[in-house]
């Protein structure tokens, strides 16, 4: 039976006078900002949405005037690439380090072997079933990033695929900018990717986990928790995947072997202090399946991760 497809985590749209949201969508998933201060929602709009347009211009692997499929097209030379995509690709290759290469961005032939070849709202429709095995990632350590001369040479035949990071820096990147240029708390919401910015609303921000899956019974509504500074992301199995044949495929990838994650946990949420490093913590965890409470553990997150069967297990420091 097909996976029932849902949005991991939503923003609440606050009852607060104070509080103002916009919804958007972006990068084939829903957003949300929320600022403090009303009189700043339209500039915080555009301020978000400008840079939004020029992660997806470095970072997009599914345009083909991208700094990324450029990189990739020239795998094998030496590239100049721009001071944001070479902060993207640092971000990338140091969440590749901290997983022990659990998160790596050479991921990209892998996930094209499987059929994701094109954005996701097409994918879902499904893709033939692979004729060709899988291919594991070509290997981070391979990469080759001068960020002060924002220089990159990849190995013939590596592909990059920055889904695991970019999202999430694109999150952090534009709470940072609103809250810089307004003087306004800020939140940003990319797909469950959460950042946010500036003074936070007195009662901090609340996030509702929206639905998870709870065994035979489908899905039930998760908790409300409360952030204040940081960031905070959810990672799971259902979210994003998709039919190849008659196989279910999702985007979260063992490197070693090209293949999904076959995991205890469906989804995992985590808090740390930027967007980029929950959203990095909450992949691996999914790939490190039983290992993953006491790795987390071992670097103080704040976790939550949720069993196919329903069953939760909560790190320390998780809001009860």
């Amino acid at each position: 039976m097909p996976t029932p497809q849902a949005p991991p985590i939503r923003a609440i749209l606050p009852v607060a006078p104070e509080l103002v949201g916009r919804p958007f969508n972006v990068f084939g998933t829903f957003g949300m900002l929320l600022v403090t201060r009303p009189a700043v929602l339209e500039a915080a709009f555009g301020i978000m949405m400008q840079r939004l347009r020029a992660i997806d211009v470095a970072c997009s692997r599914f345009r083909a005037d991208s700094e990324l499929c450029a990189a990739n097209r020239a795998a094998g030379s030496e590239v100049s690439i721009s001071p944001l995509f070479a902060e993207a690709i640092a971000i990338a290759l140091r969440a590749a380090e901290v997983t022990d290469g659990d998160v790596d961005l050479t991921c990209g032939a892998s996930l094209v072997r499987l059929g994701y070849d094109r954005d996701f709202a097409q994918l879902r429709k499904g893709v033939p079933e692979p004729d060709l095995p899988p291919v594991p990632a070509g290997g981070w350590q391979r990469v080759q990033l001068d960020q002060k001369r924002c220089t990159l040479r990849l190995p013939g035949g590596v592909q990059l695929d920055l889904g695991a990071t970019a999202k999430a820096f694109a999150a952090d990147l534009t709470a940072a900018a609103v809250a810089a240029a307004t003087g306004s708390g800020a939140l940003v919401n990319l797909g469950g990717d959460i950042a946010t910015a500036g003074p936070p609303p007195a009662a901090g921000w609340p996030v509702a986990i929206n639905a998870e899956p709870r065994g035979q019974a489908g899905w039930s509504r998760g908790p409300v928790i409360v952030i204040r500074d940081g960031g905070l992301a959810t990672s799971g199995t259902f979210a994003r995947s998709w039919l190849a044949g008659r196989q279910r495929m999702h985007h979260i990838l063992v490197p070693t072997t090209g293949q999904p994650a076959v995991s205890c946990w469906v989804s995992a949420t985590v808090a740390a202090a930027s967007c980029v490093d929950a959203n990095t913590a909450s992949t691996a965890a999914i790939i490190k399946s039983e290992r993953a409470p006491d790795w987390l553990s071992s670097f103080g997150l704040p976790a939550r991760l949720v069993g196919a069967n329903g069953s939760i297990v909560t790190t320390k420091g998780w809001q009860s």
